[in-house]
């Protein structure tokens, strides 16, 4: 073969394998061309003809026969550039040729038509051409060459069968081998039948290459595959993608849509705007499922409203209520509050200054008879809970309730201040107590419920004396008209000595006592309806790996009037989300677990719309919810704030590590820019839509904005108000020109939604939880101290001398925690192993490790649920639950309140509520009952079931 025929890496490579050829002779061109055939058509007798055909054939391209699925020419139709002697081997001829031709063919030079030269006659072979950087081309061709050349045929049965041999004269000889070896003759295949050593040694390969290839099927170990999971994409192209793809300007447009009419809950305005949402879901595609679900719940609208000073005659005054025109042309709901009494009272006016217990006890002990009257109170202040403010006044006495706005309600801080027609609405039921339709609680509010719905008289959840809110234009003349009467209240209580006041503010008292006292008349006639229909909007991307696992994602779309920070940005930035895994799926993409957005209704009276769905679907939410990412009021301020369970803390900041920080230049991740704020990841109160999920279902919950500063947020922005605009938003709450601040928590809503339904291990930590939970023990233990100090009138205690005194000790609690930690260092361990064995080998992930994935992310996404205080007790005999307030089952996070304090954050709330009653015993066992809790959890995650 000469040296030509080979690419200068081939020939190195075959130098020595050909050595021992080197004495073949090879014709010329003319030689071979002028060589006799010796094909089937040899068997005629015109050589001359043959001759000419044989030409034919070497220099004319033949469509392939079925005798062999090559091309007439050996090679593909790529090679026809290669040069012509390329095209042409010589025949090796004759029986003597046979040794030389095996070799050739062991050395897969050659490719043979036929396996046994010796009954037909040699054709002519074709190079298979070797090229360099065409590996899998040669592999293929040759796989293809070798199936093309492989005859099957069927033996007829007399093949079976040896013919009865004789003698010289004819005479039939004995057999004389033994049976087997007659019947091994008999079985044998026939010589012509019989496959070569080289295509048999192909056979042996190829079934070898078909048996692994049933393996990494059968075993799942393709490297990075997801076996019928569609494609795999890679985290850093996918968040890149989202970056890039998350628009500011669409944000936007969306919000000046959501902000052109109010949409009160359960009004028109409000099923507008879910059907359009609906709309917008329903076209982008994105979603398998989209549907708007109905509640029929109890809520109220304004209806005769009034607030007058009736006497003296000569003090009559009128109160204005309604705010000025919040935007020019547009229709704006008027002031009241949700779930406050329908009622028309009248008494004398006090003033009781943030309306606490503290308060009304101030007044009593000073001489003011609050009993029949109306109090004027300041929203915020000593107590910042509007429900709490009622359930204070119903037991001081009193009849009524206004509760206005000051400038004072407005941070120092604050570049904006309000005018002095604002009025905050907002709901005043008792959301400490009762959570969602307060004539439901513990089962969904369907309109073809079976089970009585409670009475709105003596409701726990409801107040029973009526209310209105009022703005600072109209508190300040009541205000004015309570000069000079009863007490000068402590100069903590003026709290705008202001537009026309005195530095010095009277409380007001009974008309008994002072016949010049205001009597003020309260009317509030509400528009009731038990059954007002509500709608929560559902979208679901099905997951892939784990349908049925769920990562829910809400806000709540009503709002108090046209709601620009609350809760339009959260809307406007979740409909972005949206529109981005819609881009996502267009490339293919799909999650490992579901994904399921909801646009939750009611959630301004009392979260209702949330509550109402967890109810409704408790058991599956229990065991299938891997968590739920809230977003309220969105965005108004520059500083971003995050509060949460604490297994999200790891995710959360793997996320703010990986976006910039807006109006930084990309010189600060959001992480860096927390830090500097000295920001903390806090734990979750009650305040939105993740109340239920993570009271009532034991769902790992995350809420996040970004806010203006440290304070209340109702101190930043026209809070519950109609000056809540898209004016105002882009004003102060937004006023970067391509809303960066929107479209940053776009990206973190989204990257954080990846976190969970796309990475193969959920990046929960126990971990976190358990040095979270040592640390609020801890804390739990100097207030248990300090309480107790307090109720026994001493200057200070310590936990010894609690526990000396009453019993009461968290040592339970302590050493439970210390357990669980160990079971949590213990548990994360599957961690490193998984990632040691899978994604070190370039994903490799067999069957039996991913089962153990699953059944590890499925124990992480429980640990939650497992904190659930599910036991009966006396006052919760159907499921457990706080004594008094059984929808609120967590044994680590719920609100305390017993006291009046109300609306915040409380930890072992079991425990604090029984520990302010001054029930220490009651404490102590609550004490076992939690830490019972907290070791079931830390077995389950090591034991499972």
């Amino acid at each position: 073969m000469a040296a030509g025929d080979h690419d200068d890496d081939d020939e190195h490579m075959m130098e020595d394998k050909y050595a021992q050829y080197a004495n073949i002779p090879i014709p010329s061109y003319d030689e071979a061309t002028a060589s006799r055939s010796t094909s089937s058509q040899d068997t005629h007798d015109n050589a001359t003809n043959n001759n000419t055909a044989e030409r034919e054939g070497l220099l004319t391209y033949h469509h392939p026969t079925v005798e062999s699925a090559r091309t007439s020419l050996g090679f593909d139709a790529e090679d026809e550039d290669e040069e012509a002697d390329d095209l042409r081997l010589p025949e090796v001829n004759g029986h003597n040729n046979d040794i030389e031709r095996r070799q050739i063919e062991e050395l897969d030079y050659l490719d043979p038509s036929y396996p046994d030269s010796s009954r037909r006659s040699p054709r002519l072979y074709h190079r298979v051409r070797i090229r360099s950087g065409r590996k899998w081309g040669r592999q293929l061709s040759s796989l293809g060459a070798t199936l093309s050349n492989l005859r099957f045929p069927i033996p007829s049965f007399r093949s079976l069968y040896r013919p009865v041999d004789t003698d010289e004269e004819g005479e039939a000889r004995p057999d004389t081998r033994t049976w087997l070896s007659r019947f091994v003759s008999r079985v044998g295949v026939p010589e012509r039948y019989r496959l070569s050593g080289p295509t048999a040694a192909r056979l042996a390969g190829l079934f070898t290459l078909l048996t692994f290839i049933y393996f990494l099927f059968a075993f799942d170990l393709f490297p990075g595959s997801r076996r019928g999971l569609g494609n795999r994409f890679d985290p850093e192209a996918v968040r890149r993608f989202v970056l890039e793809h998350t628009s500011g300007e669409n944000i936007r447009q969306t919000l000046e849509h959501i902000t052109s009419f109010d949409h009160v809950a359960g009004t028109e305005g409000d099923l507008y705007l879910a059907k359009w949402m609906e709309g917008m879901w329903t076209e982008q595609g994105v979603f398998d499922q989209v549907a708007l679900l109905p509640y029929h719940v109890y809520l109220n609208y304004p209806g005769e409203r009034g607030v007058e000073i009736m006497r003296p005659e000569g003090a009559r005054w009128t109160a204005r209520l309604e705010e000025e025109q919040a935007v020019p042309g547009r229709v704006q709901i008027g002031a009241w509050q949700g779930h406050s009494w329908s009622g028309e009272v009248e008494g004398h006016l006090v003033y009781a200054n943030g309306g606490s217990w503290d308060d009304y006890a101030w007044l009593r002990e000073n001489g003011v008879v609050v009993n029949g009257s109306v109090a004027l109170v300041n929203f915020g202040g000593t107590q910042a809970d509007a429900g709490w403010k009622l359930r204070a006044a119903q037991e001081a006495g009193c009849v009524g309730v206004l509760m206005y706005s000051s400038p004072s309600d407005v941070a120092e801080d604050s570049a904006w201040r309000p005018p002095d027609d604002m009025v905050q609405r907002g709901d005043v039921g008792m959301g400490d107590w009762v959570l969602g339709d307060p004539l439901t609680p513990g089962f969904a509010s369907h309109s073809d419920s079976k089970i009585p719905r409670l009475s709105m008289e003596g409701n726990r959840g409801l107040p029973s004396i009526p209310s209105l809110p009022l703005a600072w234009r109209d508190a300040k003349d009541l205000i004015k008209a309570l000069d000079g009467h009863g007490a000068s209240v402590p100069f903590s209580w003026v709290h705008w000595p202001g537009d026309g006041l005195d530095k010095h503010w009277f409380s007001g008292t009974a008309e008994a006592e002072d016949a010049d006292v205001p009597i003020v008349h309260l009317k509030n006639m509400n528009d009731e309806n038990p059954l007002q229909e509500i709608w929560n909007l559902h979208g679901m991307m099905e997951g892939l790996e784990q349908p049925q696992k769920k990562i829910l994602v809400g806000n709540h779309r009503d709002a108090w009037c046209f709601g620009a920070v609350s809760p339009g940005s959260g809307s406007a930035v979740m409909m972005e989300v949206v529109r981005i895994f819609g881009e996502l799926k267009k490339l293919n993409w799909r999650p490992l677990r579901t994904i399921e957005f909801v646009s939750f209704d009611a959630g301004e009276y009392n979260n209702i719309g949330s509550t109402e769905y967890v109810e409704d679907t408790t058991d599956f939410l229990r065991e299938n919810a891997l968590a739920y990412i809230n977003v309220d009021t969105g965005v108004f301020g520059d500083i971003f704030t995050a509060s949460g369970s604490p297994v999200w803390e790891r995710p959360l900041l793997h996320v703010l590590d990986r976006i910039s920080a807006p109006e930084t230049n990309d010189t600060l991740t959001l992480k860096q820019k927390w830090a500097q704020h000295s920001s903390a990841f806090q734990p979750l109160g009650h305040a939105s839509d993740y109340a239920a999920f993570q009271s009532i279902a034991g769902t790992s919950s995350l809420d996040f904005s970004f806010v203006a500063g440290t304070g209340a947020r109702e101190k930043y922005f026209p809070y519950n108000s109609c000056h809540d605009t898209l004016a105002w938003m882009e004003t102060y709450g937004d006023p970067t020109p391509d809303f960066a601040y929107h479209s940053t928590l776009a990206q973190i809503w989204t990257l954080l939604i990846l976190e969970l339904a796309d990475r193969p291990m959920i990046p929960y930590d126990i971990r976190s939880y358990a040095a979270k939970l040592q640390t609020w023990t801890q804390d739990l233990e100097r207030h248990a101290a300090g309480l107790w100090a307090q109720q026994q009138n001493l200057q200070h205690a310590s936990a010894g001398d609690l526990q000396t005194a009453t019993g009461f000790t968290v040592n339970p609690l302590t050493q439970a925690i210390a357990a669980l930690t160990e079971q949590a260092n213990t548990f994360h361990k599957f961690e490193e192993t998984w990632t040691s064995n899978v994604l070190a080998s370039g994903g490799l992930e067999t069957r039996g490790f991913a089962a153990k994935r699953l059944e590890y992310n499925n124990r992480l996404a429980r640990f939650e649920t497992d904190l659930l205080d599910l036991q009966d007790n006396a006052q919760c005999p159907h499921g457990g639950g706080m004594p008094g307030r059984c929808q609120f089952k967590h044994s680590v996070f719920g609100p305390v309140g017993e006291d009046g304090v109300g609306g915040g954050v409380g930890i072992f709330p079991f425990v604090r509520d029984a520990m302010e009653r001054g029930e220490w015993e009651k404490a102590g066992v609550w004490v076992g009952r939690v830490a019972g809790r907290v070791r079931e959890a830390g077995r389950r995650i090591i034991e499972g079931n």
